[in-house]
């Protein structure tokens, strides 16, 4: 199929368009948070370093920060672990409502954050009485992080077979022997790279953290929401809110080098 030249440029000035909308607002954020207006006019009058020591310095946002770390690590963690073996059983074995059980598994990431969050809330509250605490986030977080890893090791046990692994085991090797010397070592990049986009997920997720944090729990997200409209704290916030666009983007970029193709999606 050839492609005029007139379409090649539609189709590049659309690209440059949509990416301008995308990426544009995010250069705007980066720009006042070295405003030196604490109003952030613009355009800015000038510029200063003062917002980003007062964010370094600030100790609601470094907590905040902390408890973001602890439950995005909190929510990888059990993403690998439940997520390889849901790509295990769904990929290597077949059963009746296969279909409807892979189904169910990716279907929390298509959801409505604020679906997910009030159904969670409903749950945890209503339903098992518990009060919401850092636990509750970390199981929220968990059932959509899930999905990254899921979708990730299942493409690549698709891709890779298990011709080495009846090798090995015609070889004498057993089954835990096998997994460790031949199977992990070809699935540690899908490892790798689902568990780089389930904690940048984690990280940024603020909706179905809304529903699920306690009153004492405060992620960086909250954190930036909170702050943003308070007087004189608008340029922290944004400080803050540059500090989580790079802490996201980072595992974003490294799964992508790790997974060197385009299956691994969330």
């Amino acid at each position: 199929m050839v492609i005029g030249p007139w379409v090649r440029r539609g189709f590049a000035a659309t690209t440059a368009l949509v990416l301008a909308l995308i990426y544009l607002p995010l250069l705007v954020v980066g720009i006042n948070s070295f405003n030196s207006s604490n109003t952030l006019s613009w355009p800015p009058p000038g510029f200063t370093l003062t917002w980003w020591t007062r964010a370094f310095g600030n100790q609601g946002a470094r907590d905040a920060l902390i408890t973001s770390v602890q439950v995005a690590l909190a929510s990888t963690v059990i993403a690998l672990v439940l997520g390889t073996l849901m790509a295990f059983a769904l990929q290597r074995y077949s059963f009746f409502g296969k279909s409807s059980v892979n189904l169910l598994v990716i279907l929390p990431i298509a959801l409505p954050g604020i679906v997910t969050g009030i159904a969670l809330n409903n749950a945890f509250r209503g339903i098992l009485g518990l009060q919401l605490t850092l636990v509750t986030v970390v199981i929220a977080h968990s059932t959509f992080c899930i999905v990254t890893v899921f979708n990730n090791v299942q493409a690549r046990l698709r891709r890779m077979g298990n011709n080495l692994e009846e090798a090995s085991a015609d070889l004498g090797a057993g089954i835990w022997t096998t997994f460790r010397l031949v199977t992990l070592p070809q699935l540690r990049p899908a490892l790798l790279a689902g568990g780089l986009l389930a904690f940048a997920l984690s990280f940024d997720e603020i909706i179905v953290t809304s529903f699920t944090a306690g009153s004492g729990v405060t992620t960086l997200p909250i954190w930036i929401l909170d702050n943003l409209f308070r007087p004189n704290q608008a340029p922290v916030a944004n400080v803050v809110a540059v500090v989580l666009i790079i802490v996201s983007v980072v595992p974003i970029w490294f799964a992508q080098r790790l997974s060197g193709d385009t299956e691994t999606v969330r």
